[in-house]
């Protein structure tokens, strides 16, 4: 429970930053969205966090999911550029950054952009590409900018990245390489749905008549909205017991039994910009620890290595995450 002084705290805070406008557009994405992806609600909000947040995403989950249907439907809803890359095994790093050609007409060499070239890109299957085009996009998702032939092109904002993959167990995937893991923001992981969840989407597509459910979809946000409600993120209040409690999280990830390598300096400036994000949605404009026990799973889970020991037991990494969490004390 709050005490008296938070609760002060609290009501001085909530005058501080109006938010109104932030609650009304995700409250109305979020009805949007739920149209189509029945059920995943959790999914849905760590969506729009990382949307907020101005990260990228990782979504795992076995094919048949809606893991790119999700996707998908986060993109027609905003009114921004979108394309999607399918990975495949002989994906070259030219394939999705571009190349130049000459013209013989100019006799000049000139740009011919990939499809990273976008607002929003869904890249689907991203662990069916080998490493080589992996690294492809290490500059473009940590930069915000292309470098071909020497040339550096900045990215239009905003940019983000939907990435989907199968379980790595799965046949014909590669192992992202950690430095490009820790430059996804969040990690979400997709289960199948439940009985009921599962009867509405045969229903939705029994009585859509096998049209794309995503056709119905208009657009709720621009880029310029975008751009606006991140301004907004940003000015959410974090105090220093909060940042110590982020930071306590982050260093006891390093030094912890079972866990191998833990989250990076980077981990911890993503969980506070998802806190920050999942405030904001709630209509706060202060951080709680509930915020940050919310986000550490999604922002923290690709971020660690397990132990041999631990990964021949079968643990996964939201089990050691969550006994992490429950020793690092919260702050009052």
């Amino acid at each position: 429970m709050l005490n008296q002084e938070n609760t002060n705290d609290m009501n001085e805070f909530e005058s501080r930053v109006d938010l109104s406008e932030i609650k009304q557009k995700i409250d109305q994405l979020k009805h949007h969205l739920a149209q189509v992806i029945i059920g995943q609600e959790a999914f849905i909000d760590q969506l729009i966090i990382a949307l907020l947040g101005n990260g990228h995403v990782l979504i795992e989950g076995v094919p048949g999911v809606a893991k790119t249907l999700a996707a998908k439907s986060l993109a027609k809803s905003i009114a921004t550029q979108f394309t999607r890359i399918q990975f495949t095994p002989d994906l070259m790093p030219s394939d999705v950054l571009g190349t130049t050609i000459y013209n013989q007409k100019s006799q000049e060499f000139e740009l011919r952009k990939g499809p990273i070239y976008s607002n929003i890109v869904l890249i689907d299957e991203i662990n069916r590409a080998p490493a080589k085009t992996q690294a492809a996009l290490f500059e473009v998702m940590e930069e915000y900018q292309i470098t071909v032939d020497g040339t550096s092109i900045p990215l239009e904002a905003p940019f983000m990245v939907l990435a989907t993959q199968n379980p790595i167990e799965h046949e014909g995937t590669y192992r992202l390489p950690e430095a490009q893991l820790d430059r996804f923001m969040m990690k979400i992981l997709v289960s199948y749905p439940s009985q009921q969840e599962e009867i509405q989407v045969l229903s939705m597509h029994h009585h859509a008549n096998a049209q794309d459910p995503t056709k119905a979809l208009v657009e709720v946000l621009n880029a310029k909205e975008i751009l606006a409600l991140r301004n907004l993120v940003k000015q959410v209040s974090v105090s220093e017991s909060i940042l110590s409690y982020i930071n306590d999280i982050v260093r006891l990830s390093r030094n912890f039994n079972g866990i191998y390598m833990g989250a990076s300096p980077r981990g911890g400036v993503a969980i506070l910009n998802a806190a920050k994000a999942k405030a904001a949605m709630e209509g706060r404009d202060f951080v709680i620890p509930d915020d940050i026990k919310y986000c550490a799973l999604p922002v923290l889970r690709h971020r660690i290595l397990l132990s041999p020991e631990k990964e021949m037991e079968g643990v996964q990494a939201d089990d050691l995450l969550n006994s992490l969490l429950n020793q690092v004390e919260v702050p009052r």
